[in-house]
């Protein structure tokens, strides 16, 4: 009886001890976090619910460009989103809400519902978004910890923080020596399972309604160019009905430019 009261003791102060390892909370990454929260906008950044930006969006290679569309992007935090994309007049919609997701193919007239992969990668994009960072949605389910400094641009050093997730899934973040957002940077494997290296870059901040916004975000996969997000014009905070979210009956419905 000593050893079986003996051993459960021992699983509770091991339990606890683990959750109080897990819990400590990392003074210097969350002081970074402070930081850049207060460069964007403060208490404006962090009331942000909804993004609507309009832009360009180019598909590069060996430093030219291969593709070029119009979008309109519609993020409602933390996990619906809904993209629009338009090249030479046929649109093709993205849209995520949770757990689901659907695609609308101008080109065929086709609305399909999204694969177990395309919702990893939509899940996937939250996890590595800095605004998912310094807007607090990852709390509960990952652990955040201080980097140290790292070489910037010519005489410079910045920042960095790592959120590591409980999959083993984790991102290193960069910031300037002003706080302001560097780049994102994470790992994901091939479909030949293969590693590779993927890198968000920020670029153009810009003060929209109170809160500083990258124009630019360019995207480097293994160390090259391959693709560019050119924002034209952002909104915050705009009413967005949860019917653009829904998967629709018929793809006459998606013909129409989405208005907000």
């Amino acid at each position: 009886m000593k050893s079986f009261w003996s051993a459960i003791l021992l699983i509770f102060f091991s339990h606890n001890f683990i959750f109080a390892q897990t819990s400590k909370v990392d003074e210097k990454a969350e002081t970074v976090i402070k930081k850049a929260v207060e460069k964007l906008g403060g208490e404006k950044y962090v009331q942000v619910k909804s993004i609507v930006g309009r832009g360009k969006f180019s598909l590069l290679r060996d430093g030219a460009i291969t593709s070029f569309q119009s979008f309109v992007d519609v993020i409602v935090y933390p996990d619906r989103e809904r993209t629009e994309f338009k090249q030479g007049g046929v649109k093709t919609v993205q849209t995520n809400n949770g757990e689901t997701g659907w695609i609308f193919d101008g080109a065929a007239e086709t609305i399909n519902v999204q694969n177990k992969d395309q919702i990893e990668g939509f899940k996937r994009s939250i996890r590595v978004s800095i605004d998912n960072l310094l807007r607090g949605h990852w709390r509960g389910k990952a652990s955040l910890s201080y980097l140290g400094k790292r070489p910037a641009s010519l005489g410079k050093r910045s920042e960095a923080v790592k959120l590591a997730f409980e999959d083993g899934f984790a991102v290193e973040f960069e910031f300037s020596d002003e706080y302001l957002p560097i780049k994102a940077i994470y790992k994901r494997m091939s479909a030949d399972n293969e590693e590779i290296k993927e890198e968000d870059r920020y670029a153009q901040f810009v003060d929209v309604q109170g809160i500083k916004t990258p124009l630019i975000v360019d995207h480097f996969t293994n160390n090259s160019h391959t693709s560019r997000v050119n924002y034209e014009t952002v909104e915050f905070n705009k009413t967005v009905p949860d019917s653009i979210f829904t998967k629709p009956n018929s793809p006459k419905e998606l013909k129409k430019d989405l208005k907000l």
